[in-house]
């Protein structure tokens, strides 16, 4: 058992009009304010204000069926978190960039340009994208196959880090008398890499950034991505349903970092987490019905025939869920731990189609729970000392009520029980998360 009292890290997953799939209809929402860069600057400074670790974006390829039913576009990541850095001075800003769609040398570039933009608080979400009508946006008839997929991120990330090492911390010498400007010829370095799905030869073409490397985090919670993100993840983003779900997957992740010769306190595991927050219990209860009542069967179709792989249009509704009529777990091109955790949710509570839509509407799976600020802290509280997470991705039903019931209400509540920042001690991401700078080629003298 982990001390209670050990502090949580807090970020928030920001998402359009919030984490509730059809939170655009709720009254209390503006769905035309999802491309106004001043809505999630807004938002990002009350983050901040309540000393958040982070912020969070996600990002899709591709254009769905679901954009009938809900918000599912939006700003690109890197674009939207540029100005948003010019609207803070300490939240982190994590992006997701897929490692299937992208070449090394681009985004090696790009996250370099944002650390250096925000003075050190760039985080990289790694992810393997998912589906064919992904890969058909890219010249491609077939999106990659999972193992495939992985072993491309893990060379991609090999080069990463090299490019990001290619300049040495010291390489600019700016001596404007003798008129060089780097040391191009000791402190620059090519990195000659040659592998399977990449030949780069670098280096870099921007100088070392703030934290040398943004914080690397990962969202898969697969076999594969467990054994990536245990080797070379700073934190994780995972769905977990239940606190013992939630209990397994930190000690089993955990216990892998032993193979790479990592301590534990080397990744954070944040669970996603979905509070909707009352003053009374009875407040709360009525705010998630009144978000019950928003759900759209049609769009829990779409969107479970998309993780499913599976026309589920043709099954019944209200009788429990057919699993033998799903693809087996091998024959899942997508998200195999989410699709596993929907069987398994499935199986144990002998759930119909129309009882799985409206229970993952809330969060796509991710742990929901309606209370009191003093209730929802509990259950954080919980998590933390049985070691089922180190910290939050924290997921608001709807934007920005929901958000502001976190903040105002909630964490006060982590504050007072000593669990959470009353203030910020550093400047960067890596501060924030207690994690640190990695040394590079050359290390500079504190």
């Amino acid at each position: 058992m982990i001390s209670p009292k050990r502090q949580m890290h807090l970020n928030l997953f920001l998402l359009s009009t919030g984490h509730h799939e059809t939170s655009w209809r709720h009254p209390a929402t503006t769905p035309e304010s999802i491309t106004d860069i001043q809505y999630y600057t807004k938002l990002a400074q009350m983050a901040e204000k309540a000393k958040l670790d982070s912020l969070f974006l996600a990002d899709a390829l591709v254009l769905t069926p679901a954009i009938k039913y809900k918000v599912s576009a939006g700003l690109e990541p890197f674009t939207m978190l540029s100005a948003l850095a010019m609207g803070t001075e300490r939240i982190g800003l994590i992006g997701t960039v897929s490692t299937t769609y992208n070449e090394p040398y681009n985004v090696a570039r790009m996250f370099a340009s944002l650390d250096h933009i925000s003075g050190g608080r760039a985080g990289w979400n790694s992810v393997t994208s998912v589906g064919d009508v992904t890969a058909v946006n890219f010249g491609m008839e077939q999106h990659p196959k999972h193992e495939e997929r992985y072993e491309r991120a893990k060379e991609f990330l090999d080069v990463l880090k090299q490019l990001w090492d290619s300049w040495d911390d010291d390489a600019i010498i700016a001596d404007k008398e003798s008129g060089i400007y780097c040391d191009f010829d000791h402190k620059i370095h090519p990195i000659h890499h040659e592998g399977k799905h990449f030949k780069v030869r670098g280096p870099l073409n921007i100088c070392r950034s703030p934290q040398g490397y943004p914080v690397l985090v990962q969202a898969g919670s697969s076999e594969a991505g467990m054994n990536l993100a245990a080797e070379t993840a700073e934190v994780i983003f995972t769905a977990q349903d239940t606190l013992e779900h939630g209990i397994a997957f930190y000690a089993n992740v955990k216990q892998r970092m032993q193979r790479y010769g990592r301590s534990r306190d080397e990744l954070k595991i944040l669970p996603g987490f979905s509070p909707i927050v009352g003053v009374t219990q009875a407040e709360a209860r009525e705010k998630e019905e009144q978000l019950t009542q928003l759900a759209s069967i049609e769009l829990g179709l779409v969107r479970l025939s998309n993780l499913f792989e599976t026309d589920l249009r043709r099954f019944p509704l209200d009788v429990p869920l057919d699993l033998e009529a799903l693809p087996s777990i091998d024959q899942v091109k997508g998200q195999k731990a989410r699709f596993q955790m929907f069987c398994e949710m499935v199986q144990h509570h002998h759930l119909t189609l129309r009882q799985l839509i409206l229970r993952t509407a809330s969060a796509r799976g991710h742990y929901t729970v309606a209370g009191t600020p003093e209730h929802i802290a509990d259950v954080m509280e919980e998590w933390m000392t049985k070691e089922a997470a180190d910290g939050f991705n924290v997921m608001p039903p709807y934007f920005p009520g929901g958000f502001e019931d976190f903040v105002n209400l909630v964490v006060p509540e982590l504050q007072r029980r000593g669990l959470f920042r009353t203030e910020y001690t550093g400047r960067t991401l890596r501060d924030h998360l207690g994690l640190k700078r990695p040394a590079g080629k050359l290390v500079l003298p504190v």
